[in-house]
């Protein structure tokens, strides 16, 4: 069995990963920039080490980070989401090295990565695809010849991309003659590669993914799904488990293109596939993501199944515990991302001090975080601070639960979205569990709710300033 884990990652998915660590009698290595000298994930660790005063590169140096789990004696790596999860190098690098990468291969996360290449992978494998270019595009004029044969409107996507960026919508001619450097500006800076394909857009679809583990031994299983329709400039907000929006026969047949699809990839590890479901109710596969999900919580909390500590089991080789027939769900699960954004101020980045934090509780409230009373959020990276995960037995009983926890949790000093989620979960829409990719864009109305301050947040603020007077 594994001994000891170097986490490459911080924040709460790095919290998240020490905790399955210690459950598993596996000691945690925790890396850090100057900038998260006192993050949660360095205190919570069993050892931590420095990867200079760059806020940013560090994270991203593979042969550092290899380095030190060298170094400090770790048999295995756990890359997290974002950063390198999806790199196939540093897979590729642990290898080398002799240490177990826990995730896919190399080649995988390759084949996957490659929008193009996973398309191919999907229609051999029988999945559904949406209409759209084979291979990537060669050139604007190739790309209205397509446009004008799918028909408009087009996406126009990043080959490498992933998490919502590197996409633009095309709704004429126009549109995708002004969007194609646009997109390859985009693709070549946040990806460093300028190739393109296009696809037929699927209008206001919802947006469905499947939760798959695979391991080495030929076993693969699905965790049913998770509906994500909500979500702002193809950033999700709320996640679902399982989706409201499905019938037994439509989770029967998600769960199955899932597991074909992690077959036909050669998938090891746990891994999601996305879908797209049009207004008529068909599945188009949109993209594998070749790590663990932000939103995997919810599944957990479904499921009953520790998803991190089963990715631990299956990179150290061992086989999965359970059939699918095995696997079974009970009640609903929500995730809200609690971002320190302002969203009345276009939802900009909200960065600074925690000056209190209360964390709900209760049965069937969960937090993944990594934020505390005193925190400063560095201005650096991604603006979310902590995860709120509530479970119930029924959809109602769940909406209530969830109501009570946002207004239980209490973030002050930073701005944050626990209002606009409050607005969301109030909406008739939102209640009724009809909803698609273009919720938030139809309810601008949400925005506009009350910043009256209630008694405790008033004496939160005046708690801050008297302490900053008193200079503490």
């Amino acid at each position: 069995m594994i001994k000891k884990v170097l986490i490459a990652n911080r924040g709460e998915i790095a919290v998240r990963i020490v905790r399955a660590c210690a459950e598993m009698g596996i000691k945690s290595v925790a890396i850090y920039a100057e900038a998260d000298r006192n993050a949660l994930h360095v205190k919570k660790a069993d050892e931590a080490y420095s990867l200079g005063p760059d806020t940013v590169a560090g994270y991203l140096n593979v042969h550092r980070i290899v380095n030190i789990a060298v170094e400090s004696g770790c048999d295995a790596l756990h890359p997290g989401y974002g950063f390198l999860s999806e790199n196939p190098e540093l897979s590729a690098a642990c290898a080398r090295r002799n240490i177990r990468f826990i995730g896919p291969k190399a080649e995988v996360i390759s084949r996957m990565g490659d929008k193009t290449e996973a398309r191919k992978t999907m229609i051999s494998a029988g999945i559904p695809v949406t209409p759209g270019s084979e291979d990537n595009l060669s050139s604007v004029d190739e790309a209205l010849t397509l446009a004008e044969k799918i028909g408009y409107p087009v996406m126009l996507k990043a080959t490498s991309g992933g998490g919502g960026r590197g996409i633009r919508r095309c709704d004429d001619a126009e549109s995708l003659t002004s969007n194609y450097d646009r997109v390859i500006s985009e693709a070549t800076k946040a990806f460093g590669s300028a190739e393109v394909f296009m696809e037929k857009c699927v209008i206001n679809p919802r947006h469905i993914e499947a939760q798959i583990l695979a391991d080495s031994h030929g076993s693969v299983v699905h965790l049913f799904e998770r509906d994500c329709s909500i979500q702002r400039r193809h950033q999700k907000l709320i996640e679902i488990a399982p989706s409201p929006q499905l019938n037994e026969e439509q989770r029967q047949q998600i769960g199955d293109y899932a597991v074909a699809a992690a077959k036909a990839a050669g998938y090891e590890n746990a891994g999601t596939v996305e879908f797209l479901m049009d207004s008529e109710d068909n599945f188009y596969f949109m993209e594998m993501n070749t790590r663990l999900q932000v939103e995997h919580c919810v599944t957990e909390q479904i499921t009953g199944i520790d998803i991190v500590q089963e990715q631990i089991r299956i990179a150290a080789g061992l086989a999965l515990r359970y059939e699918q027939h095995e696997i079974t769900r009970r009640g609903w699960a929500m995730e809200f991302r609690i971002n320190a954004e302002d969203p009345k101020n276009d939802f900009m980045p909200s960065f600074g001090r925690i000056t209190r934090y209360f964390a709900p509780g209760g049965p069937g409230v969960r937090t993944d975080g990594a934020i505390y009373t005193g925190y400063e959020i560095p201005p650096y990276y991604d603006s979310m601070c902590a995860k709120l995960i509530v479970w119930a037995l029924d959809w109602d009983e769940m909406l209530n639960r969830t109501q009570r926890a946002l207004n239980d949790i209490g973030v002050f000093g930073v701005k944050t979205t626990i209002p606009y989620h409050l607005e969301i979960l109030g909406s008739a829409d939102f209640r009724s569990g009809r909803f698609d990719t273009g919720f938030v864009e139809s309810h601008p109305e949400l925005i506009n709710y009350s910043t009256r301050q209630r008694p405790r947040e008033l004496a939160a603020a005046i708690a801050a300033a008297i302490a900053a007077n008193m200079g503490l």
